[in-house]
């Protein structure tokens, strides 16, 4: 899952300890999906240009913000709505199921109109747009979800539509099939830059 030489995961761990892995009865490190997602992070930027360290800092801040934006919230993450609009219903009940697993109060619908409706009503801190949407009208929908600035828009499609996504107020696009630690971890970052643009 993660293409990083073992020798870089050592290294990382004893330098910084952004990672400590349980060890197995064998003295086998195991990692826990939220280990590989934070590796994952830190990979992510190296490969944008930033040093080890740097990377590893920004980690720091980043789980610092998550953890402001959460106590700030008496609910915890049960209370983060995410309002996931599909084409898809199996694509739906794996974000949906990934997305419980990590804590977040999910719901699914399967039509635009009915994303625009459940974005006013309950007051989404995000929305899971999938692009073909209603035949689709995902492109449309972003742009009218982002006119009611209740939260962040994701964009996901099997196309390559990140311009596209983007240009219609999408804060983040991702390419389908989404690994389902990529998906917790956008969710993550985009709901604590929202809460920090809040503060």
């Amino acid at each position: 899952m993660l293409e990083l030489p073992v020798a870089t995961i050592r290294n990382w761990e004893e330098r910084y300890a952004a990672v400590v892995p349980e060890r197995s009865a064998g003295g086998q490190r195991l990692y826990s999906r939220e280990d590989v997602e934070r590796l994952r992070y830190v990979a992510s930027q190296v490969a944008r240009g930033l040093s080890a360290a740097d990377s590893h800092r920004l980690l720091v801040e980043r789980d610092a913000d998550g953890r402001r934006a959460l106590d700030d919230d008496p609910g915890d993450r049960a209370s983060t709505f995410v309002l996931i609009a599909e084409r898809d219903r199996a694509a739906a009940e794996l974000a949906r199921s990934v997305l419980r697993s990590a804590g977040y109060e999910v719901e699914p619908v399967f039509a635009a109109s009915d994303a625009e409706e459940r974005w006013r009503e309950r007051g989404a801190r995000l929305a899971i747009v999938e692009l073909m949407i209603s035949g689709g009208q995902g492109v449309d929908l972003c742009r009218r979800l982002k006119r009611h600035p209740a939260g962040a828009v994701l964009a996901t499609s099997v196309l390559e539509a990140r311009e596209e996504a983007l240009a219609a107020g999408a804060d983040a696009f991702l390419q389908k099939p989404v690994d389902p630690l990529e998906l917790v971890s956008t969710v993550t970052d985009l709901l604590a830059r929202g809460a920090r643009a809040a503060a």
